[in-house]
């Protein structure tokens, strides 16, 4: 009698539930990230989706809330419903509209990585922990990798502490599940409550603080979007927060509210914040900045923007393709190869790029540069070589230009120099000022048409609007092609959208479109510029506290308002 063959049991797979922390995406922790760098399936939110998406690898399968069934639920109620959003998820064999423990679960067999992101701290996400006990119910392995509480982070990033030197008694309130037990508690209390709660609701929840003895000149702040670039705090009291409210014309809202932080307490709030209010008082907080270059070239740029609270849009005003007869290319990496050349110049990202494309294409790698000298126009372009595996041997001391690069550039000696000819790929509209100042240095220059610039396609209709509706408070241009090309994409900026350009020569551009620059970068680097319009933003915000007015961004003007020229 053969042994009967029993099935297989199905393969388990693991779910991580992980806190996304309160909206920063800065605020994940490293092993967060490594855990949405493994995920096969990622199940969150439609805010935790936005915030967690960039770290998950490609092709990972999306899960997210529905909407139309949880828009109106209240925690406590039901569970989220979760739907599949794009084509990856349905290949992945997820279930859409279930309920999201049995989701989470039914997601992991076949061996598959959940992630399933929750905002904040998983722990203090009532849904996780349900989600949990099912996943412990079914046999489904899973982990914990905590988030920062919006509770605390929010709080940290509106500049009001928690607790002082004293020892300060801290309470955590959610408002919209507390009994009338909990809220006669905190009143007796006098240490610091945070409420969680909605806009539309924190009144009421003043009221039933003060209803079980709290003070009403009791100080508060009540924190939205909190560590967002839209992040905005009122300070008040339990009496006043009201009439704050409708004084800074903070309407009703139809879905019920946007969640907020309330930090309630004497030693929490007012007089503190003025001078810890560290993230909201950054020079360009909140500020639309267009960037008006590719992602890829803008990536270090925004980043530097977002350092100083800015909000970059990305938006290419040139697109880079092949030359039309790419035999010169050709001949020129064969030469590269045979000894032809001492030295190689490149004077841009792009240019980087063309040459290691036609590396590719023809099976070769950075060993092809051996005992060749390589120059790089600036620190990116060196930044790009480094990331080809070569090192660059000269990069300007001073300015990061053609002309200064001429300016380290050693004479052609006969003696040192065996070989006497450079190789200089570059784009099909590149200036003269390298050639020329080559030759005059005794070089021979086989300047070569590496790459193509045109003219890149119009954004969407919606940043067209914004570019000549005044919904952009800076744009930064880096050359006179970007204001060209920017103007012939998309229209002139609106007149309250502060101008920054590069240099002199962009400037002049600028002008002959009718814009008025307002900052210029003391030398031709693009982190300089961004340096020199958060200067401007610095100044303006100091100017607008000395005078007693409210500090706003550029596109809060009133359209038609002028605009004061700047002495930068």
């Amino acid at each position: 009698m053969s042994p009967t063959t029993l099935p297989a049991p199905p393969e388990q797979g693991h779910v991580t539930f992980l806190g996304a922390g309160p909206g920063d995406p800065g605020l994940l922790t490293l092993r967060a990230v490594e855990a949405l760098a493994n995920a096969d399936v990622l199940v969150a939110e439609h805010d935790v989706l936005d915030v967690v998406r960039t770290h998950a690898r490609q092709g990972v399968a999306e899960v997210h809330t529905d909407a139309d069934t949880t828009a109106s639920s209240t925690p406590g109620t039901g569970t989220p419903q979760l739907t599949v959003v794009d084509g990856a998820s349905t290949t992945a064999g997820v279930p859409a509209n279930r309920d999201a423990a049995h989701l989470v679960m039914e997601a992991a067999r076949g061996g598959r990585r959940v992630v399933r992101a929750v905002s904040g701290d998983p722990g203090l996400d009532a849904y996780a922990a349900e989600e949990m006990l099912a996943c412990a119910s079914a046999g489904v392995p899973f982990e914990v990798v905590p988030g920062v509480a919006t509770a605390v982070g929010v709080p940290a990033y509106a500049g009001v502490p928690l607790r002082d030197a004293q020892g300060t008694d801290v309470r955590f309130v959610d408002a919209r599940t507390a009994s009338d037990r909990c809220w006669t508690e905190v009143g007796a209390s006098d240490g610091t409550v945070v409420v969680s709660t909605t806009l539309d609701s924190v009144a009421a929840a003043a009221g039933e603080l003060v209803s079980a003895g709290r003070k009403p000149d009791t100080p508060l702040t009540v924190t939205v979007a909190g560590t967002t670039t839209r992040q905005r705090t009122w300070t008040a009291t339990l009496g006043t927060i009201a009439q704050t409210l409708k004084q800074a014309k903070v309407l009703p809202s139809p879905e019920g509210g946007r969640p907020v932080i309330a930090v309630v307490g004497e030693r929490s709030a007012a007089a503190q914040r003025d001078r810890l209010a560290w993230f909201e008082s950054k020079p360009l907080f909140g500020w639309k900045v267009l960037v008006p270059r590719t992602k890829e070239q803008a990536a270090s740029l925004s980043d530097q923007l977002r350092s100083y609270g800015a909000v970059p849009h990305e938006v290419p005003t040139i697109a880079v393709e092949p030359p039309r007869t790419p035999q010169q290319m050709e001949r020129a990496v064969k030469g590269l190869v045979t000894g032809r050349y001492e030295w190689i110049a490149f004077t841009s990202v792009n240019a980087v790029k063309a040459v290691r494309e036609k590396f590719e294409e023809y099976g070769l790698d950075a060993r092809a540069f051996a005992g060749i000298k390589v120059a790089a126009v600036g620190e990116q372009t060196a930044n790009a070589l480094i990331a080809f595996g070569v090192k660059p041997d000269l990069v300007p001391s001073g300015e990061q230009s053609a002309a200064g690069l001429l300016e380290d550039w050693p004479p052609y000696d006969p003696v040192f120099d065996p070989i006497d000819r450079v190789f200089l790929p570059r784009a099909d509209i590149a200036t003269e000022t390298l050639v020329a100042g080559l030759i005059e240095l005794g070089w021979e220059v086989d300047d070569v048409t590496a790459y193509r610039t045109v003219r890149a396609s119009p954004p969407p209709a919606e940043t067209r609007e914004a570019i000549k509706g005044g919904g952009f408070d800076a744009v930064l241009f880096t050359s006179s092609s970007t204001v060209r090309n920017l103007v012939g994409i998309a229209g002139k900026p609106h007149n309250v959208t502060v101008i920054a350009c590069i240099g002199p020569a962009t400037a002049k551009t600028a002008e002959e479109h009718g814009l008025r620059v307002d900052v210029m970068a003391p030398e031709p680097s693009v982190h300089k510029l961004a340096e020199a319009l958060a200067d401007f933003g610095a100044r303006r915000r100091l100017a607008a506290l000395e005078a007693g007015d409210p500090v706003t961004r550029p596109s809060e003007r009133r359209p038609g308002a002028r605009r004061r020229r700047s002495t930068t």
